[in-house]
């Protein structure tokens, strides 16, 4: 599986957001992810990084 787990960065933390994210779409000035399962969150941020050997997505929360 080539799926990731992307975490929200909080006071400097980073807090699991979704598991097993399948597709990651910026929309401006939020980001819609959704599972392989079809589970789907949109969150007002950006993306701060991406690992995709580490299967790892942190996205930063916008104010």
């Amino acid at each position: 599986m080539c799926e990731a787990n992307a975490y929200l960065l909080k006071d400097g933390k980073e807090l699991l957001f979704m598991e097993s994210v399948d597709v990651l779409e910026d929309e401006g000035s939020q980001i819609r992810v959704q599972s392989i399962f079809g589970e789907q969150k949109v969150v007002k941020a950006r993306i701060r990084s991406m690992s995709l050997v580490e299967h790892k997505i942190v996205l930063e929360e916008r104010t």
